[in-house]
């Protein structure tokens, strides 16, 4: 999956996508480079980050995802966003997808709009808000509260009538965790995946992958993110959500061949 920021602020490429020109190039280097879907998004969720109103988001990612289809062909089209008028909007556009890193709790909308329309949809674990996420997250085993929040998350999405095979997890590294929890969640990803429904990894030049390796750059974070993915790749996680696709592509292409998954 890559990760398409049509925003002014995002952590890593903020302002880089921001016209529709721009944004529709780099769409095409990713599919080109491997994606089998870009996930686009109209609001930074980085720490510290305040919510972008809906309308704004609908302005900044409609002409992309509409022009997508046209340009690209055959890839599948996710929206990043909490809002379910933003992801109706983006659906009628040609989206394909919804990832929520609400998991469906910012928009009581969401998952019965996922369900209406038979979309599938990442749901994420988060601690806070992206505001307050980063500020001493604290937990008492965070890979089983993990575990259990997505559990349940799963349950409310069958409940509002979305199918289980349209459901996706993600354990939201970085998203209210502390580098501590970060590793403890990689370390046990296969109990995750064990949940049994596609797991998505979103760790992509996050800022522990930083701190670990010494890279204050985060377009240095290759190398780092390299390692998340191969270790994700070779313990259950079903998409990796990422910047660098043609990188990160041959990565998984090793670890499929290495674990006989080619």
């Amino acid at each position: 999956m890559g990760i398409l920021n049509v925003t002014p602020d995002s952590f890593s490429d903020g302002g880089r996508f921001d016209s529709t020109a721009a944004a529709l190039a780099h769409a095409q280097e990713l599919a080109t480079a491997g994606a089998d879907s870009i996930d686009i998004g109209g609001e930074s969720t980085r720490p510290g980050s305040l919510p972008v109103p809906s309308d704004e988001q609908i302005r900044r990612i409609l002409p992309v995802i509409r022009s997508i289809p046209g340009q690209i062909g055959n890839i599948v089209i996710s929206v990043d966003t909490t809002r379910a008028d933003v992801a109706r909007a983006a659906f009628n556009a040609g989206a394909q997808m919804i990832n929520d890193i609400s998991a469906g709790r910012d928009d009581p909308a969401m998952l019965p709009l996922a369900a209406q329309h038979q979309l599938p949809i990442v749901l994420m674990h988060m601690q806070g808000t992206p505001q307050t996420m980063q500020a001493n997250p604290v937990y008492l085993d965070v890979v089983a509260q993990v575990s259990a929040f997505l559990v349940e998350r799963r349950n409310a999405a069958v409940t509002a009538g979305i199918a289980p095979s349209q459901i996706l997890l993600d354990p939201g590294l970085g998203f209210g965790k502390t580098d501590a929890h970060n590793l403890a969640l990689l370390r046990e990803i296969s109990r995750l995946a064990a949940i049994g429904q596609p797991l998505v990894i979103g760790a992509s030049r996050k800022g522990f992958i930083g701190r670990i390796t010494g890279e204050s750059n985060v377009h240095s974070r290759v190398l780092g993110t390299a390692a998340v993915v191969g270790w994700c790749a070779a313990n259950g996680a079903g998409i990796l959500r990422v910047h660098d696709v043609g990188a990160m592509f041959k990565v998984v292409q090793m670890v499929r061949a290495i674990v006989g998954n080619s």
